[in-house]
């Protein structure tokens, strides 16, 4: 489906143009902020088009936009999107409206340029998630980098500049081994286009050094045990909206990277190396939960608990290539590869929404730490609503979002392995335990202190800030289908292409 008008240029432009407007205002707050916020909802209302206009049944790529970038090395601005694409758009933009709207009495200094930031980290991602030629990718992948860095760097806690170095230099060191794969590819291919990567000849000695310089990039994006030690420290010194944007679409890129480029372009070597990211996920999902049960600040929990999560992104993912190739069971396949894009959604609104109710707390007490707290319900009792829904979503419950995709992950392993299916299900009784433990210290016994005796339930804003959260939490716990049927016919062809031997 070309499209009638640049809907995706406009998706990706329109924030990024609309920070450089927000910036004029760098000396009244107020305007800035309304300015902003009406930004994030006109890219938001823009970006439904792509859900309602969508052939989900087709499955192609489609909105598509090209036009000639770089001639002299046959790089081009080509756009386009598939259901899977569409769906994280849709959660980067309604995420960013109500980022925007949790900042609004949270940051003081520099109001402008902290939301001008975040327009233009918006604009960056659905980038990402729209870009069909590989050094467009990596432009909008990078590019990325610069309002994170400032974010955390500029809006951060005492340890900002070490968190924001740190982020930069793992993410950095990733995608340098991304750039030397996608030269070699252009090399072969004298084309930057994915599809003609994908439909590249490739040996298993070049697979296997593709799979793994891709690896190297989307493993710390994700981010995958060992490369995850940035995230708890980037997320313990960003300001709210930084966690909230970084857990609910930053590491989205990574599981993305592994559906875009590790499986089509390279689906041998990632059959032949499936074990050591299931090995990876399941200690990264079994692991790190036990770090995170130790944990005495929030936010490092909740940012553990994000690995934690996470890892059923790439258990899915690669259960899916055992599945296949071994069994010829696409639909299993299918099962494990849906779990994962359902995992990711839900984590996105989940982890945002467990950030956010950090936040509120921290605007008031300006303290993360668990022992401080004690009894919140007795004077927040609709914070104390919201913050219990969560954390029951966090841990999996049925009738939430975060059962759905954790479910069929865990049907998909069953029908590969027993014992890693059993070990993935296991992790649902780390979750609960840590979340739960948290909760209970927070939320219930009685007052802890005075302070917590002082404090003030939550405002209409941080209300429609966490109902919109909970709503969409509820809707795809519940109703999980407009969800998975747009994205059913792209994982399909996903999956399709696992089967194709590339090797020569």
């Amino acid at each position: 489906m070309q499209a009638s008008w640049p809907l995706l240029s406009l998706l990706i432009w329109l924030p990024i143009a609309g920070a450089a407007v927000v910036l004029l205002f760098g000396g009244r707050a107020n305007t800035a902020r309304w300015l902003a916020l009406a930004l994030a909802i006109v890219t938001f209302a823009v970006s439904i088009p792509l859900f309602t206009g969508y052939d989900a049944a087709a499955g192609t790529m489609q909105f598509v936009e090209s036009k000639n970038w770089i001639a002299a090395i046959h790089a081009n601005y080509h756009l386009g999107v598939d259901g899977i694409s569409v769906a994280l758009i849709l959660l980067t933009t309604f995420v960013t409206v109500l980022v925007i709207l949790g900042a609004w009495g949270s940051v003081e200094d520099k109001v402008a340029q902290y939301l001008a930031s975040f327009l233009v980290l918006e604009g960056l991602m659905i980038g990402v998630f729209c870009a069909l030629d590989a050094l467009l990718f990596y432009v909008f992948f990078e590019g990325m980098l610069i309002p994170m860095f400032l974010i955390i760097g500029v809006w951060g806690g005492p340890r900002r500049i070490y968190a924001t170095l740190k982020f930069f230099l793992y993410t950095f060191f990733g995608s340098i081994f991304m750039l030397i794969g996608l030269i070699y590819l252009y090399l072969h291919a004298n084309s930057w286009e994915l599809s003609a990567f994908a439909a590249l000849p490739l040996s298993s000695e070049a697979q296997a050094w593709l799979f793994f310089a891709f690896l190297i990039a989307f493993a710390v994006k994700v981010p995958m045990w060992p490369v995850h030690t940035w995230l708890p420290d980037a997320h313990v010194e960003a300001p709210t909206g930084g966690s909230v944007i970084l857990a609910a679409v930053m590491l989205k890129i990574g599981g993305y990277g592994f559906l875009r480029f590790s499986l089509p372009i390279t689906p041998d070597a990632s059959q032949h190396f499936a074990w050591l990211v299931l090995a990876l996920s399941l200690i990264a999902v079994i692991y790190i939960g036990f770090v995170a049960l130790v944990q005495d600040d929030m936010k490092k929990l909740i940012a553990y608990s994000s690995v934690s999560h996470m890892g059923f992104v790439t258990l899915g993912t690669f259960i899916a290539l055992a599945l296949v190739r071994v069994t010829g069971n696409k639909d299993a396949a299918y099962l494990g590869v849906s779990g994962a894009m359902v995992q990711m959604i839900s984590h996105g609104f989940v982890s945002g929404a467990m950030f956010s109710c950090v936040g509120v707390v921290y605007d008031r007490m300006h303290s993360r730490m668990i022992k401080d707290y004690g009894g919140v319900v007795n004077t927040m009792p609709w914070f104390a609503a919201f913050m219990v829904l969560f954390a029951m979503a966090n841990c999996g419950l049925p009738g939430t979002s975060g059962f759905v995709g954790e479910f069929m992950v865990i049907l998909a392993a069953f029908q590969s392995n027993f014992w890693l299916a059993a070990l993935a299900a296991f992790t649902l009784i780390i979750g609960a335990a840590y979340t739960l433990w948290m909760v209970k210290r927070v939320i219930f016994g009685d007052v802890a202190n005075k302070h917590v005796a002082e404090l003030t339930d939550i405002n209409a804003r941080e209300a429609l800030v966490l109902g919109a959260f909970a709503a969409a939490t509820l809707l795809f716990g519940i109703w999980p289908a407009p969800i998975t049927h747009l994205m059913d016919a792209s994982i399909k062809h996903i999956v399709d292409q696992l089967l194709v031997v590339k090797a020569v």
